[in-house]
């Protein structure tokens, strides 16, 4: 017999950059990740108390915050509550190749599992990253509410997740110096050329550059340009687009994707604090399922 609704808890990290209203739904466990932020260690509750816009106009000032992955006794304490009730756990996990974040809940969970060993834990590293990973929430999600057993929707999870394409570009080069994604010189020639790279989330679960756009228009229309590209136009889908407090663009990525014709509804949220600290403001990404990334 299939567990319902109610008998199986989707735990998410702040990482997947979902609207508040949306982790606020029954059955959904947020877990937000650690922003070190004007000195504090604050951790993102998907913009409830940590205003994220507040957070990006702090970036435009000079502030460089740093992030850090949650800890496994975090986990612990959430994995051993509802193994405790006898309820089956999936975590979808920000991709492996950006955080360890996936080591702490391993570990949390072969703690559980001394305490519980008929504990239901299964956790799915999504090689996504932002609402690339809000996605396979949303339809794991939506296969809960129509009842589907929690197996299934892991299987799904599986063999769906490298068919989320994540396209993105930034406005600022000189954080993607500071991160470690360019050069200096690299950065400084970008500045001067007004160039705007596209970059995307390869199978790996990594940010890959992908092409230079002289120019932000050109940069979003190129983001519009791989949807048409990778897209069924036969066959609607729900899509998201993340925006670093720059909203206007989000809305005119939005125009242009939907004159595609297959597009049956858009998450539009900020992108959260895991991702924003090192691209910085303006960074605009869009997000959908295709064959392949």
């Amino acid at each position: 017999m299939s567990k319902t609704l109610s008998d199986t808890i989707l735990v998410i990290d702040s990482g997947c950059d979902l609207p508040l209203e949306y982790i606020l739904q029954d059955n959904i466990v947020p877990l937000g990740l650690v922003c070190n932020f004007k000195g504090e260690a604050i951790e993102d509750d998907f913009g409830k108390n940590f205003i994220r816009k507040d957070f990006y106009d702090a970036l435009r000032q000079g502030e460089m915050p740093t992030t850090s992955q949650i800890n496994s006794q975090r986990f612990v304490e959430v994995f051993r509550k509802y193994a405790k009730d006898e309820k089956s756990i999936i975590y979808i996990v920000m991709s492996s190749a950006l955080t360890g974040t996936i080591n702490s809940a391993n570990i949390a969970k072969d703690t559980v599992l001394e305490e519980f060993p008929s504990a239901d834990i299964s956790i799915v590293d999504s090689k996504c990253a932002s609402l690339g990973e809000g996605l396979l929430v949303y339809y794991a999600y939506e296969m809960l509410k129509q009842g589907k057993p929690k197996e299934e929707i892991v299987t799904w999870l599986e063999e769906n997740k490298l068919k989320i394409n994540h396209w993105f570009t930034v406005n600022d080069l000189n954080h993607l110096k500071r991160g470690g994604r360019i050069s200096s010189s690299a950065a400084a020639v970008g500045t001067l050329l007004n160039i705007k790279p596209v970059l995307y989330v390869d199978n790996e679960g990594r940010l890959t550059p992908f092409s230079k756009c002289r120019g932000r228009k050109k940069a979003i229309s190129t983001l519009a340009e791989k949807f048409k590209e990778k897209t069924d136009p036969n066959k609607e889908q729900v899509i998201a687009i993340g925006h670093g407090d720059c909203i206007e663009d989000a809305l005119a990525l939005e125009a242009l994707v939907r004159e595609n014709g297959n597009v049956k509804d858009v998450i539009l949220s900020y992108v959260g604090t895991a991702i924003g600290s090192h691209t910085g403001p303006e960074i605009l990404g869009l997000y959908f399922i295709a064959e392949e990334r």
